[in-house]
């Protein structure tokens, strides 16, 4: 069966998508960004969402609030790592702080899923229940598993879906919620890892404006190395009228094809001088 027939619109910051071959390249950032689609907890939270705007819509009254509550939570448990991704470009503070509101919706969502099932009287399955293993074997990656599966298009959200479908499409609204909850908690578990690995990066890097200083830093000691680099040269001021000098060319001469300070002013004003060696 086919999974919900949702499609992504192409994501300007994402550079997964790739819908707008003619446009022209973007300056290259300090620090990468976008390429959300791809990690496998995006991935994972997009079919929580899926799944639980199919639940509400099936076993949920949708008059009640708690649908609107449950949506939420898997709409902010999936969006945010979007936006966490977005924001690594120029804050890796607010990258970890938006993936943590991610885990933290989730979280709210599992406690959703857990009050359905308690306040209904229905069987929650143990970690070790033959149902559970074999939903969670499912979240590991195999040599044998087709590309698919981590296409980041939404060919690959179709064949994830289906993956999982004979438990997220099943008719007992309990095997759905058990399901539902297996992939939240694997979703939160690389979540986890996600977290662990920027607060790492943060500490070992630094964020955007440590980055920057850096930046700035060997661009000075470039300039220092290479002080006839026309680009970094400062203009000396005209010997004989005082004008800020330009910088150019000498195209005949003993000193063709060699650069030189002269005055902005000429032929009015024959001022020149050499570069430093």
């Amino acid at each position: 069966m086919n999974g919900p027939a949702s499609s992504h619109p192409p994501d300007p910051s994402d550079r997964t998508d790739r819908s707008d071959q003619t446009a022209s390249p973007r300056p290259r950032r300090l620090r990468p960004s976008g390429g959300y689609r791809q990690l496998r907890s995006f991935q994972t939270a997009t079919i929580v969402y899926d799944a639980t705007v199919k639940f509400c819509a099936r076993f949920l009254d949708p008059r009640s609030r708690t649908v609107d509550q449950m949506v939420q939570a898997a709409r902010s448990g999936r969006q945010n790592v979007a936006e966490g991704s977005r924001a690594a470009a120029t804050s890796s503070q607010t990258e970890l702080r938006l993936v943590q509101v991610a885990r933290a919706s989730l979280d709210e969502l599992l406690l959703d899923y857990e009050d359905f099932l308690r306040q209904r009287q229905l069987r929650a399955w143990n970690k070790d229940d033959p149902e559970a293993k074999a939903v969670r074997k499912l979240g590991f990656p195999h040599p044998a598993d087709p590309p698919d599966l981590s296409d980041p298009t939404e060919r690959g959200n179709r064949a994830r879906w289906a993956r999982y479908a004979p438990w997220l499409e099943h008719a007992d609204p309990a095997v759905v919620a058990n399901a539902t909850i297996c992939l939240i908690h694997q979703a939160n578990f690389l979540l986890d890892q996600q977290i662990a690995a920027l607060e790492r990066g943060f500490i070992r890097d630094g964020g955007y404006s440590e980055t920057l200083a850096a930046a700035r830093i060997a661009e000075r000691e470039r300039s220092r190395k290479n002080p006839t680099d026309p680009a970094q040269a400062k203009a000396p001021d005209c010997p004989r009228c005082g004008k800020p000098m330009a910088l150019r060319t000498a195209r005949k001469g003993p000193h063709a094809g060699k650069s030189f300070w002269g005055c902005p002013d000429f032929p009015a004003c024959q001022g020149a001088r050499p570069l430093a060696p």
